[in-house]
């Protein structure tokens, strides 16, 4: 196989990891929303659900941008595709 089907290999199994966790955390949570509405823990005066949905669910996609650009790099790096720059 050519480096460029190799590294589209490893590129495509990357993003359908992503997309995976992603999903867990756009949709699957909202999934359990009404037993975390059942928890008596409500800081602020508002559900543990709102929390884990609406602020959570930001911090995970902030974390995964970060994740799949390193991943990517490596990636590009592995198989010679990097736009770093060598002083």
């Amino acid at each position: 196989m050519s480096n460029k089907v190799k590294h589209w290999e490893k590129t495509r199994g990357l993003l359908f990891v992503t997309l995976a966790i992603w999903f867990v955390f756009s949709i699957g949570i909202f999934f359990f929303g009404t037993e975390m509405e059942a928890s008596s823990f409500r800081p602020f005066g508002y559900p543990l659900s709102y929390y884990m949905t609406c602020q959570g669910s930001l911090l995970a996609f902030v974390i995964l941008n970060f994740w799949f650009a390193g991943r990517q790099e490596k990636i590009d790096e592995e198989f010679g595709f990097t736009e770093r720059e060598d002083s």
